[in-house]
Order: C-alpha cells, then structure tokens, then sequence
C-alpha cells in the first residue's frame, strides 16, 4: 500500500518531465526553433554520452571544491547559529549583516575572491562557504528557538547546566531544521563551485562549461547542465539518507501516525 503511494505522488512529476521532453524534442524536430540554439534530446545525450569519462574527470574537482565549503559553511553556520543563540546581543548585531550577504550576488563576489586568492581552491572553496552557511544558519537558529521551554524550565529545575541542556533538548530539536538547510545548501554547493569556476580555474565542470561555450557547442553545454543537475539531486538524496540514518525517530512518528 505504501509503495502503492509513494508511486502515485511521483507520478506527477514524472509526468512532467516527459510533457517537456517530447515539447523539446518536437521543437527541435519541427524547426521551431534552431538547432544552434537549441540541440536536441538527443543531441544532448549523444554528447553527454560521448563526454562521459571527461565530465567525471571535472566533476571530481567540482565536487572536492564544493565538499570543502560545504564542510567549511556548516562548521561556521553551527559556530554562529549556537553563539547567536546563546548570546541575545550577538543575534541582534550579526543576523542583520548575515542577510545583507545574501543580497549580494555570487557572480559578483567571485571575482574578488579570485583577485585575492588566486586560481586554485581556495577562492572556490570560500564562494562555496559563502553561499552555503546562510540556510544552515537560519535553520539552526529556527531549530533552537524551537526547543520546548518547559522541557528546558524542567531540566533546570533538575539541575542541569546549559551545555546538558543543549545536548539533551536544543541540539535535537534543531536537527529536522539542520537537514532542511543542508538539503538545500548541499544544491547550492555544486551551483556555487561552478559560478566560480566560470572566472578562474584550470579543471571543474565550471572550466568544462566555458570551454564548449566558447566552441558554440551548445550540445555539450546541455550535456554538462543536465549532469550538475542529476549530481545536485544525488547529493539532496545523499541528505536525505544522512537525515533518516540520524534521525531513526522521525521514521518512526511518521509510520505512527499512518
């Protein structure tokens, strides 16, 4: 029955994806729109076919860069988040400046990292930290300020000191809100990894993408596209996993209330 279920909710989108692939592939059967502008389905799976081994070669640097901010973006967003938290006065003066951060557009920051750092890892490595921390950020914050207050007014009353307190009630309650901003920071890690190889670099999907540009192939420019976005979705179902796997009692609530 569950199966049964879960079939029927992805059948929609499946749907979906389908209607705009035969849309696409009638387009550019028929004419309508040129095929220098707009390769085929087909086109693009014979090119992402052929350039397979290679895109695996750049995704491997792609995704080392985008592991490392991310790991980089989560140890700053928890460091803020709990001091935040903690400290009321922190809270008021940082979350102002955290949001202002996120006006700014990557593209624009890129170029400054790259003037500073160089064309190695490390201008990447700080795009991808940028871009990543903010949702991690918001839903700790979120998470904490979610605790029950009795259950935290229960244990003081019992004696327990505020790191008990955070290990036993905050911390968990936070974690649902951790996972959500991972789920959509880990989309933005690849994004952002590629933004910035677009400015500077020597191998990356970002690298990839300028090159074919540049040769007006616009097939393996699909190509590259279509494969960041089937690596962006394996890494949200990576976090998915991760969130089950640590969160055994989520699984459990929700097969209680069905």
């Amino acid at each position: 029955m569950k199966r049964s279920t879960s079939i029927t909710n992805k059948l929609p989108a499946v749907c979906a994806i389908a209607l705009l692939l035969t849309l696409w592939h009638f387009a550019c059967a028929l004419g309508w729109v040129p095929g220098f502008m707009l390769p085929s389905p087909e086109a693009v799976l014979v090119a992402l076919a052929g350039d397979f081994p290679l895109l695996l070669r750049h995704a491997q640097v792609t995704l080392l860069e985008a592991f490392y901010g991310l790991m980089t973006g989560i140890a700053v967003a928890f460091l803020a988040a709990t001091l935040m938290d903690r400290f009321r006065v922190l809270y008021r003066a940082l979350y102002p400046l955290l949001v202002v951060t996120q006006t700014i557009p990557t593209i624009a920051i890129a170029p400054l990292l790259i003037l500073w750092m160089g064309f190695e890892m490390a201008p990447k490595i700080t795009l991808v930290a940028i871009t990543t921390f903010f949702p991690i950020t918001v839903g700790l914050l979120d998470g904490y300020a979610a605790a029950d207050r009795d259950s935290a007014a229960l244990l003081r009353s019992m004696g327990a000191t505020r790191w008990q307190i955070f290990r036993h009630l905050k911390f968990p309650a936070a974690l649902s809100h951790f996972f959500s901003g991972l789920r959509v920071s880990a989309s933005y890690a690849v994004v952002g990894a590629v933004v910035s190889e677009w400015l500077g670099g020597f191998e990356g999907l970002g690298v990839y993408m300028t090159r074919v540009r540049k040769a007006y192939a616009f097939d393996k420019m699909f190509a590259v596209i279509v494969f960041i976005t089937a690596v962006s979705l394996l890494l949200m179902a990576a976090v998915g996993l991760l969130r089950r796997a640590a969160m055994p009692w989520e699984i459990f609530e929700k097969e209680r209330k069905d």
